[in-house]
């Protein structure tokens, strides 16, 4: 060992930390690489703050919420109606690079009864100068993921509030600089599309908080849709973005639909975190099988090759030891779920259909009706009802509650924290996976006040 430059010190150390990451999961040498910056419970790893907390920081109250929409394709468009139906909005301004998407966006404005917006897209970059308007109080993103973090923090910057579709971003570094611009320009981002405000889960969540289901224990969330058809489709992702994603990112995509309601049934950010998370993938199989039945010889996609596993799982303790389980899918034939699970000492939902074992109502193996808890139901599905469209309605709450709480000058049911945390299994999972299933730390993007107790999409109605 001395002939080749190796002490029986050094020999004997190597043999340690080699044991140790194997008892996580990942022994091989891949596995000793130091972790991409930011990642880590240690907040020595983390980016020192560069503005006061967003925590607790309500809107400046206006009667009107002027809004500019950016990406006006598949979502962007089905959100345009949305926005326009909540009491109190005014679309002053679209944009998207595609001409005949903006037109059709500005027809739909004035079909609505609202002034003509200004039109903004014959750029690249052209977002840019509809961010720097005064008459646009909240920015929404709808566009593909690669632009998310550039356009949210340019929206901030220059002193608008956001809004973005998930993921909010793709990697750790671009999550900190999310949560460090809202810090350090006072404005909010907030993570949009997060299937939180649907009737189900916000039912779930207030008879989590009531203490139905005794002292939580675990919970799943999924994003599993068969999206094989549109990913190959020529025209619904424009230049087929989407499957790109296929071709150079193993890792879950789309954590926010499955993990965002769990998150809140359990508080986190609120009294509990996400500490670590493990995630392994099946083989990329299901993209090339439906290629090769459905693409001509010819086509463009054949030059691809697909990366992502088709099922990627995921688990995530927190804190507390709380366990989430995390699934995504969209390479396979499977009727859509989102999972949507919680069990604690007192009894288990699971959704997709609903049903619910609680005791003392429930025993024996027979599972109990969801609808015999109607009681618990959220405000807003009392009052305010699912309105038209969007995941079941539950869009519609989720912008009428956003808008609701700008127009009062309330604290928003979900931060830049909350978004932040969600969207990290993206890179997260990508990295546990590179290293063959290793736990990987989650960062605290609260930097320790995830210990307080605050309101979040149970907060009272106002």
């Amino acid at each position: 060992m001395e002939q080749h430059g190796v002490s029986r010190r050094s020999m004997l150390g190597g043999t340690a930390v080699g044991l140790g990451l194997a008892a996580f999961g990942g022994g091989q040498a891949g596995a000793r690489e130091q972790l991409p910056a930011g990642i880590g419970e240690d907040e020595r790893s983390w980016p020192k703050p560069q503005g006061r907390s967003m925590i607790g920081v309500p809107f400046e109250p206006r009667q009107t919420v002027r809004i500019g929409i950016v990406g006006l394709g598949n979502r962007g468009g089905g959100m345009l109606p949305l926005f326009l139906a909540v009491p109190g909005v005014k679309i002053t301004a679209v944009c998207d690079t595609r001409q005949e998407t903006v037109e059709n966006a500005v027809k739909v404005v004035r079909a609505a009864g609202q002034p003509e917006p200004a039109r903004y897209g014959r750029t690249e970059r052209d977002y840019e100068n509809m961010f720097r308007r005064e008459d646009i109080d909240f920015v929404y993103i709808a566009t593909p993921w690669e632009w998310h973090v550039p356009m949210s923090i340019s929206a901030m910057r220059s002193g608008k509030h956001v809004g973005v579709e998930c993921p909010f971003a793709t990697t750790v570094s671009e999550l900190w600089e999310l949560v460090d611009t809202s810090e350090r320009t006072r404005r909010h981002c907030i993570q949009l599309e997060n299937c939180c405000y649907g009737q189900n889960e916000l039912r779930v969540l207030r008879m989590a908080n009531a203490g139905l289901f005794g002292e939580l224990l675990h919970g799943a969330g999924a994003y599993i849709h068969d999206l094989r058809e549109l990913l190959f489709s020529d025209t619904y992702y424009a230049k087929e973005w989407r499957r790109a994603w296929h071709t150079k990112l193993n890792a879950d995509h789309y954590p926010t639909h499955g993990l965002g309601p769990v998150a809140a049934y359990m508080g986190i950010n609120r009294g509990d975190r996400m500490v670590r998370i493990t995630s392994m993938a099946t083989p990329a199989l299901g993209l090339a099988d439906y290629r090769k039945d459905h693409e001509e010889p010819g086509d463009s996609s054949w030059k691809e090759r697909y990366v992502k596993g088709d099922t990627t799982m995921s688990l995530i303790q927190t804190e507390k030891g709380r366990l989430i389980r995390l699934q995504h899918d969209v390479s396979n034939p499977y009727p859509y779920s989102r999972l949507n699970q919680l069990a604690g000492t007192k009894g288990v939902f699971e959704d997709y259909p609903p049903r619910v074992y609680l005791e003392p109502r429930s025993s024996g193996h027979t599972w109990g009706k969801f609808d015999d808890y109607k009681s618990y139901d959220h405000w807003l599905w009392k009052d305010i009802g699912p309105g038209p469209g969007g995941h079941g309605g539950m869009d519609y709450l989720m912008l009428y509650r956003t808008v609701q709480t700008i127009r009062l000058g309330l604290v928003p049911d979900i931060d830049v924290y909350d978004s932040a945390a969600w969207s990290a299994p993206v890179a997260l999972s990508a990295e546990s996976l590179k290293r063959n299933g290793m736990p990987i730390p989650f960062p605290d993007f609260t930097r320790g006040r995830w210990r307080e107790s605050r309101p979040g999409l149970d907060s009272p109605k106002p």
